[in-house]
C-alpha cells in the first residue's frame, strides 16, 4: 500500500555475485528491523536448486538486525552477456510478541488469514571478480624511467668501476712490494746466519791453534828466547783474526 512503512530494511537492495566458473560464490543480506515489533521473515527464490539460503526463515527482534547468506552453486557455463534472470523475494510479517525462532512457521505467512504480508523483490547481478595487479604492468612502469635517470645511473656505474679498478691496481702494487720485502728479508737472514756460522768456526779454529801451540812449546822445552818470539808471532796472529771477526760480525749484525 502507498505510504505504508516497511517492516524490514534490506541491505543491499540487490544480490551481486562476482561470477566465476566452477566456483561457489556467496553474498550477504542484512535485514534491519526499525520497529518495536517482532518481525518474522522468509526468503524465496525462482531457482531454489541453484541457490542455498541460510537461514531461509527467521526472526528479527525489535530495533535489531539479522544476516542472511545466499550461496550460488558452482556454474559450468556463463549466461549470455552475463545477464541473470533469477530473482529473490523476502517476505516479512509482524509476529506475536515474545515468539521464538523455532515457532516461526508457514502459518505466519498465510495471506488468507487476513495478515498483512510485506514483500520485497531482489534481482541478481553478475559482476566481474576483482583482478589482481598485473606483474607485466608493473614491469612496464619500471621500464618507463626517464633518460636523465638512466644517464645518471650509467655515470654512477662508470664512476664506481673506475674507482674499483684504481683500488685494485693499488692493491696489486702493494702486494708486489710486500713480496719484494719478504724476499730481501729472507736474503739478509740467510747472510746473517752464514756470518754467525763463519765466526763460530774461526773461533773454534783459533782455540785449536792455541791449544796446539801450547802443547808444542811444552813438549820441546825450548829456550826462553824462542818462546818469546813464538808468543809474539802468535799474539799478532790472534789480534789479526779477532779484528777480522769483529768487522764481519759488526757488518752483518747491523740493521
Amino acid at each position: 500500500m502507498p505510504g505504508e512503512r516497511e517492516l524490514l530494511s534490506i541491505q543491499p537492495g540487490e544480490l551481486k555475485f562476482p561470477f566465476e566458473l566452477k566456483k561457489q560464490i556467496s553474498c550477504s543480506l542484512r535485514l534491519v528491523n526499525t520497529t518495536d515489533n517482532y518481525v518474522a521473515f522468509k526468503v524465496k527464490t525462482t531457482s531454489p536448486k541453484k541457490y542455498c539460503v541460510r537461514p531461509n526463515t527467521g526472526l528479527v527482534l525489535p530495533q535489531s538486525s539479522s544476516d542472511v547468506t545466499v550461496t550460488m552453486q558452482a556454474q559450468k557455463e556463463a549466461p549470455p552477456d552475463m545477464q541473470c534472470k533469477d530473482k529473490f523475494l523476502v517476505q516479512s510479517v509482524i509476529a506475536p510478541f515474545g515468539i521464538s525462532v523455532k515457532e516461526v512457521n508457514q502459518e505466519l505467512f498465510n495471506k488468507d488469514a487476513g495478515k498483512e504480508i510485506h514483500e520485497a523483490k531482489l534481482r541478481v547481478l553478475y559482476v566481474a571478480p576483482p583482478q589482481p595487479p598485473s606483474p607485466v604492468a608493473e614491469s612496464a612502469e619500471e621500464g618507463l624511467s626517464s633518460p636523465k635517470s638512466n644517464l645518471a645511473s650509467d655515470n654512477g656505474e662508470r664512476h664506481f668501476l673506475s674507482a674499483h679498478d684504481a683500488n685494485s691496481k693499488d692493491v696489486n702494487e702493494l702486494k708486489a712490494k710486500l713480496t719484494e720485502l719478504r724476499a730481501s728479508l729472507t736474503t739478509l737472514t740467510t747472510e746473517r746466519n752464514s756470518a754467525l756460522e763463519l765466526s763460530q768456526r774461526l773461533q773454534q779454529e783459533l782455540t785449536n791453534m792455541v791449544a796446539t801451540a801450547e802443547k808444542r812449546n811444552a813438549g820441546k822445552g825450548s829456550s826462553q828466547a824462542s818462546k818469546s818470539q813464538q808468543a809474539q808471532g802468535f799474539s799478532f796472529l790472534f789480534v789479526f783474526i779477532v779484528g777480522i771477526l769483529g768487522i764481519l760480525v759488526g757488518y752483518f749484525m747491523s740493521p
